[in-house]
């Protein structure tokens, strides 16, 4: 990405938006810990690897490497049983740590070296009802060397109230991108029960670097933004955008707080899926749920739908030309790439590029 005098910035599209189509080293989401059902196989597909879910006997989530090591069969066709995968085709048992435990066509009285075989097992991780899981280069073993992403409110955030996952035929920066916009609202958003079109008027926010990403700092909502008004009082909004494509929401009046968490999974170079999670502590907005869930679908939707538009445009490979400052926290975030994969390529410490700044907008 070039940086010119008028603010503006060259960003190439598609693949060539970072230094690959997503990175690898971090935590990706992989589902709601209700869709992995004890018992059962999960698969998944995340930066291009076949993946394959499960509950080991104790309970805790596992994901492996989705084939079997001995004719190639995806171990999603077999089953789960007492915690270990048994594939479909010859019965071998892999292990919930992806090494092999039983071939029974052998023998009683041949031997065999099961540590000679074993598949890629992705380190798993569940917590506040979702399930994320370590994408590493090669291999493995990995040995995460970063936490999972932090919501505030711990285990204290309650149930899952929305849940919605929606397929994006677009490459991981472009979804990304498109949801850390703050200028398309008016055209992408535009509704009589969210932000009218002809409501926008100039905005400042205040932004700083935050771990692995930046934050729009905490703040009032805008007054053209309707939705922030169901919780009453005079509510305050911090957003916390973290690698790979994690965004984090908090609303909060007093003791009224709701939370959303938006996580981009990247399935391959051109295909994203976007998990929007919700969740909150206010007893009166329960009984909405389906209405409030019936908006937060057509909201992502919207986002969905502008961006399988601009890939008509981006099939051509152009340059986008990325202004300041409404296109900044675009620009934040191929810097935040280009950074980590430097850093560990370099094996150094990461160092956030993102500067603390105040950007005007209109929206």
């Amino acid at each position: 990405m070039q940086d010119h005098q008028d603010g503006t910035a060259d960003a190439r599209t598609g693949a060539q938006a970072g230094p690959d189509y997503a990175l690898s080293d971090l935590w990706y989401y992989a589902a709601p810990s209700r869709e992995l059902v004890p018992g059962t196989l999960l698969p998944k597909t995340i930066l291009g690897r076949d993946l394959v879910f499960g509950r080991a006997g104790d309970g805790q989530p596992f994901c492996l490497e989705d084939v079997c090591p001995h004719r190639g069969i995806p171990l999603r066709f077999g089953r789960l049983d007492g915690g270990e995968v048994e594939c479909c085709y010859h019965g071998w048992r892999l292990g919930p740590d992806g090494c092999l435990k039983a071939i029974p066509s052998l023998t009683r009285d041949q031997t065999f070296d099961f540590s000679r075989i074993n598949v890629t097992n992705f380190p798993c991780r569940e917590a506040q009802g979702n399930i994320w899981v370590w994408i590493g280069k090669g291999k493995g073993p990995f040995t995460p060397d970063i936490d999972i992403p932090a919501l505030p409110g711990g285990d204290d955030l309650g149930p899952i109230r929305i849940f919605d996952r929606q397929f994006f035929p677009c490459p991981m920066d472009q979804a990304v991108m498109g949801l850390m916009d703050p200028a398309h609202g008016p055209f992408v958003h535009a509704s009589w029960w969210w932000r009218p079109k002809k409501s926008a008027y100039e905005k400042a926010k205040a932004f700083a670097p935050s771990e692995y990403g930046f934050t729009m700092c905490r703040h009032r909502p805008s007054a053209n933004s309707r939705g922030y008004k169901l919780l009453g009082g005079a509510p305050e909004t911090e957003t916390v955008f973290r690698l790979p494509g994690i965004r984090i929401e908090e609303v909060q009046a007093g003791k009224n707080r709701v939370l959303g968490l938006t996580a981009v999974t990247p399935i391959g170079p051109n295909a994203s899926e976007v998990n929007q999670i919700v969740y909150w502590n206010v007893p009166w907005l329960t009984p909405l749920t389906p209405l409030i869930k019936h908006y937060a679908v057509r909201f992502l939707g919207q986002d969905r739908e502008i961006v399988t538009k601009q890939q008509f445009g981006l099939a051509h490979d152009p340059p986008m030309r990325l202004i300041d400052d409404a296109d900044l926290p675009a620009k934040w975030y191929l810097r935040l790439k280009w950074e980590f994969a430097r850093a560990r390529a370099d094996g150094r410490p990461f160092s956030n590029p993102v500067p603390e700044a105040t950007l005007r907008w209109r929206t």
